[in-house]
């Protein structure tokens, strides 16, 4: 039986990583260093619960071909439970990131069938059952799990993402399930309003955003609190994951060991820094002894 559940889509990331600045447009060809890992929202988050040590399930979709058999393989070898990881016949997800030398990227997204994809529901509520926490992303068949999820008294956490717009109806059921909310602000200066408005009529809501270099933001009962970023020695050399890192550190360490939200935020900051070390791979996330070391050691005092 799983600890937590990841609902969302897995599939392989092409990262390529620039030599120069920028792209140049002038020539046909540029050289980069080009690698592919298993990742996107739900590959980093199945794969940061189980480098946590946590007991994880997967439910998600991946194609019947080279990409789809990396991601079960993987995973599995991870120890996460994938008897919910279905077959997708468009294929498996891909993502191609292209990245500065800052660790900055530009996503370039292909999620194969998951728009039309139907889940097995009478699976899926087996695999759910008697997990405390579903992280939810934000494939679209993931919406019809939602009620079985709150039927089955887990925990709802949602990933918005890159947030553009707040009235943004395909997000508006997961808003609406969540207990736990997460989104980045990427595309805004400051997130308070965006905090205010997820958290009308829903006092009780937790509500967490990545601020990338600028840190983090924790909304709840009605108090806004902004966090510094956290540092490590190690560079920022890649940012993909470290959204996903951020709400598994932070929901291992509220919602399953019960910490308070302060130092969960913490947590998770530290979970998201250590995913920025990582060029390329969604290989050596942070182990739960790493996170006790550095927890302990950047934890102010009291």
């Amino acid at each position: 039986m799983s600890e937590v559940v990841v609902v969302g889509n897995a599939g392989v990331d092409t990262n390529v990583f620039l030599y120069g600045a920028d792209v140049d447009f002038s020539v046909e060809a540029n050289f980069s260093d080009n690698r592919d890992t298993v990742g996107q929202a739900g590959g980093y988050s199945a794969r940061g619960y189980a480098a946590l040590g946590r007991a994880v399930a997967f439910i998600g979709h991946v194609g019947d071909d080279h990409n789809g058999r990396l991601v079960r393989q993987t995973l599995a070898a991870d120890g996460v439970d994938t008897r919910a990881l279905f077959t997708d016949p468009a294929g498996t997800a891909r993502s191609v990131n292209l990245m500065y030398r800052d660790g900055r990227r530009k996503n370039f997204y292909d999620g194969k069938g998951h728009m039309s994809l139907m889940p097995d529901v009478a699976m899926c509520r087996d695999v759910l059952r008697g997990a405390r926490l579903a992280h939810v992303h934000l494939a679209n068949w993931a919406r019809y799990l939602l009620p079985v999820a709150r039927e089955l008294g887990l925990v709802i956490a949602c990933d918005l993402q890159d947030v553009v717009d707040p009235d943004d109806l395909y997000r508006q059921a997961f808003i609406d399930a969540a207990d736990v909310l997460f989104f980045s602000a990427a595309n805004f200066d400051d997130p308070t309003p965006l905090i205010a408005r997820f958290a009308a009529g829903r006092p009780e809501r937790v509500i967490v955003v990545g601020m990338g270099a600028r840190g983090c933001a924790l909304g709840a009962a009605g108090v806004v609190r902004f966090f510094p970023p956290v540092g490590l020695d190690a560079p920022v050399v890649d940012t993909n994951g470290a959204g996903d890192s951020l709400a598994v550190g932070f929901l291992t360490s509220t919602v399953l060991d019960g910490y308070p939200l302060e130092d969960a935020v913490l947590r998770g900051q530290i979970a998201a820094r250590h995913a920025c070390t990582l060029r390329g791979t969604s290989d050596g996330l942070v182990t739960g002894e790493g996170l006790e070391e550095l927890y302990w050691r950047l934890r102010p005092s009291p």
